[in-house]
């Protein structure tokens, strides 16, 4: 063989050789297709109903707060002061239904059991002095109208103990049906102005909704703060989301609940996700992931919750391993 020929054949071994490498330890090989997205956040926005200045801010930008976690208060004096007095009044308003329901006091009971007692002593006197009477009116020692003069004096005393007890028995009775639904209807119109007072003192000392991770702080003490201005920004777990982009002839393998895995720069490995939206509209590749692959390609955008969203900060770019083929 001719030393050209072998010098050809030796060439085109190394090119095959070559080629083979690339195709088994190339960048195809060690990094795999990967569907390209991004993280994203939507703020919540925390701030107080009414104005005034700020008197505290018990969290700092960057820091975790679980839910309801105080996060900032307005000065509350005046408010204080008028939930005390709110309080006050829904106790008074209670005690006074209360009592509408109670009948008299034991002392009040006592004097007309004093009074009942009076009564019976004047009819058993009236009754003794009518029975000596009676007889003696019948032989005709006294006159007729001796007689009358006992009996009506009897009947007086009967009806005086009948008095006493009807007044003892209705005091031992509650106020009229009326007056102790009035009563009821004042204590609980005190009790809404209460819980109205609570509430206006809670809506300026706001907390947090949810889990999240404080985005900025924008009032400090001291400063005053219009009324549903924003004092503190909130990035909440439950509004951190991946958006990516799955080419049209893949996007009907990707459905709502469906899991996905993924990974990103800094990120603990064996991250996941579950989606929970796909677009109905087809677009083009967004340039911000255009690659030489992925160009020019009609994409739709796909959501999807992390099971961790605590450490995913919005705008990290992100790496989703592609859903295979069900009919597969």
């Amino acid at each position: 063989m001719k030393p050209a020929v072998r010098i050809g054949l030796a060439i085109v071994g190394v090119g095959v050789v070559g080629f083979l490498a690339w195709r088994i330890w190339g960048p195809g090989a060690a990094h795999p297709r990967r569907l390209s997205g991004y993280v994203e956040g939507e703020t919540l926005y925390v701030g107080a109903a009414t104005a005034g200045p700020v008197s505290t801010v018990s969290v700092q930008r960057g820091q975790r707060v679980a839910a309801g976690q105080p996060l900032f208060a307005l000065d509350a004096a005046q408010l204080v002061a008028a939930r005390d007095q709110a309080a006050a009044q829904a106790r008074a308003a209670q005690a006074q239904a209360q009592d509408a329901e109670k009948g008299q006091r034991p002392d009040e009971l006592a004097v007309y059991d004093a009074q009942r007692a009076a009564a019976q002593a004047q009819l058993n006197q009236a009754r003794a002095d009518y029975d000596r009477i009676a007889p003696l009116a019948a032989k005709g020692i006294y006159a007729p109208s001796r007689l009358d003069q006992a009996r009506a004096a009897l009947r007086t005393a009967q009806a005086q103990v009948r008095t006493v007890e009807q007044q003892r028995r209705v005091g031992t009775l509650g106020a009229r049906p009326d007056a102790i639904r009035a009563a009821r209807d004042q204590a609980s119109a005190a009790r809404d102005q209460l819980a109205a007072a609570q509430n206006r003192l809670d809506l300026i000392s706001p907390r947090a909704p949810v889990a999240a991770r404080v985005q900025d702080v924008f009032y400090q003490p001291g400063e005053w703060a219009s009324a549903n201005q924003p004092v503190v920004a909130l990035l909440a777990d439950d509004r951190v989301r991946l958006r990516f982009f799955v080419p049209q002839a893949e996007v009907s393998w990707y459905r709502p609940g469906a899991r996905i895995a993924f990974n990103c720069d800094g990120c603990a490995a064996g991250q996941g996700a579950r989606i929970n939206y796909v677009s109905p509209r087809a677009e083009f590749t967004p340039p911000v992931i255009y690659s030489r692959d992925a160009r020019d390609r009609l994409v739709f955008l796909v959501e999807a919750l992390p099971d961790h969203p605590g450490g995913l900060q919005p705008g990290l770019p992100i790496d989703v391993v592609p859903l295979k083929d069900p009919r597969r």
